[in-house]
């Protein structure tokens, strides 16, 4: 209990002496305020990057494997011209994959085209119409905000029945239930069974048109109306969450592509097997980037903030040696002394971070774009925590300075 009591009184004296030396307080914490800014606002545009573009992702699924004609490549020389004269995946290479696959949860197949218009009355949108197999909501997201999925009966027989994006329900039917509507895609009409979520525009997009224009349609419908003269297909696999990496899942559908495609053991594969983590990947490496920058950038901020602590602090030992000199004559143990100027450090370097972090969450008020800047917990207390060991670095030695004095000496000091 007497402990916590000079801790206390420790923390009063420090809090006097930074508001008896504001000007001087305001100086020191300058460095200190930056250079927190710094680090916490490029921490926060890194995260908030991050989450917008792994939700711009998300359309993709997880624990997927795209059987596709190119391949994602982030790194070397793309060899476009060798992957040109690779056979696009084929339905029939989707059936087969479908029927022998046994450590896939579920295979889908899609194709989408864009630029097609979407009317109803005198109204019309350009839209990307997105062919798919019923498996596919269980491949990759299908958010239905109003009506339902259509079901394998629809599949099968290629009926004209559409779920359409949020966008092409608000312009086409504005104040209106779309479902069981009418509208027209390729001179056909086409039954609305549901609407999609609002997903608004992200960082990463693989197409032109916004996903709240978008349209899926069944494959076969698909088929009929678009891929006449190119049948070529997205072939979608979902693996099991017990096959760590989906490596036997690769495994086997790279052997039964090659098996389907003839190739013998010299020959190299003539199909690309794509995983949305490869993007997630590659941008993570300009993330790691980024966050090394803002450490750098701070570092140098903070380092001279640093000094500017430890300069005042010096200071104030020098300042306030009459006072330590009485303090140890009343009894005041070297401990409370240390105390009493180290906590006036972390003090002085904690209101520099907060001001620090203040003004990061003013930032997350500015509109980037679809960019939703959002300071979190983690940062917030990344932030307090570099502070305060700035603070115990930067005071120690000025306190330890304090409380090894000789009282008689301190107090004949002018």
């Amino acid at each position: 209990m007497r402990l916590l009591r000079q801790v206390l009184e420790s923390f009063r004296f420090a809090w006097q002496a930074l508001r008896s030396n504001l000007l001087r307080t305001t100086l020191s914490l300058l460095g200190v305020t930056v250079g927190i800014f710094a680090i916490i606002a490029v921490f926060t545009l890194v995260d908030s990057l991050e989450r917008n573009i792994r939700g711009s992702l998300n359309f993709l699924g997880s624990n997927v494997i795209y059987v596709q004609k190119w391949p994602f490549e982030f790194s070397g020389e793309y060899r476009w011209w060798k992957y040109f004269q690779w056979p696009e995946p084929t339905y029939k290479d989707y059936r087969a994959l479908a029927e022998r696959l046994e450590n896939a949860r579920a295979v889908a197949a899609m194709s989408g085209r864009d630029g097609i218009t979407v009317k109803r009355a005198n109204s019309s949108i350009s839209a990307r119409i997105l062919g798919v197999t019923y498996e596919y909501n269980q491949t990759s997201e299908v958010a239905v905000e109003q009506g339902r999925y259509f079901t394998p009966q629809e599949q099968e027989g290629a009926r004209n029945v559409v779920i359409i994006g949020y966008e092409i329900g608000e312009t086409l039917f504005p104040g209106q239930d779309p479902i069981g509507q009418t509208v027209k895609i390729g001179g056909l009409n086409f039954v609305v069974i549901g609407v999609q979520e609002k997903r608004g525009t992200g960082l990463v997009e693989f197409s032109r048109i916004p996903p709240d224009r978008r349209c899926i349609i069944p494959y076969g419908t698909y088929a009929k109306l678009f891929q006449s003269f190119n049948p070529s297909i997205t072939i979608v696999v979902k693996g099991y969450e017990q096959d760590e990496g989906l490596q036997d899942l690769e495994g086997e559908i790279r052997g039964l592509m090659r098996s389907r495609r003839s190739l013998k053991p010299a020959q190299d594969d003539n199909f690309a097997i794509n995983r949305p983590e490869a993007i997630v990947k590659a941008i993570g490496g300009i993330f790691a980037v980024l966050s090394l920058a803002g450490w750098v950038i701070g570092s140098f901020s903070i380092l001279v903030g640093g000094f500017g602590i430890a300069n005042i602090m010096f200071v104030s030992v020098k300042e306030r040696t009459n006072i330590i000199g009485i303090q140890k004559s009343l009894g005041a143990k070297n401990y409370f002394i240390l105390f009493q100027f180290l906590f006036e450090a972390v003090l002085l370097s904690l209101v520099g971070g907060l001001v620090g972090i203040f003004l990061v969450y003013l930032l997350s008020f500015v509109q980037l774009g679809s960019l939703d800047i959002q300071l979190s917990i983690g940062n917030i207390m990344l932030g307090l925590g570099v502070s305060s060991i700035i603070g115990v670095i930067s005071g120690i030695l000025p306190a330890f300075t304090a409380a090894r004095m000789d009282p008689v000496i301190a107090i004949r000091a002018k």
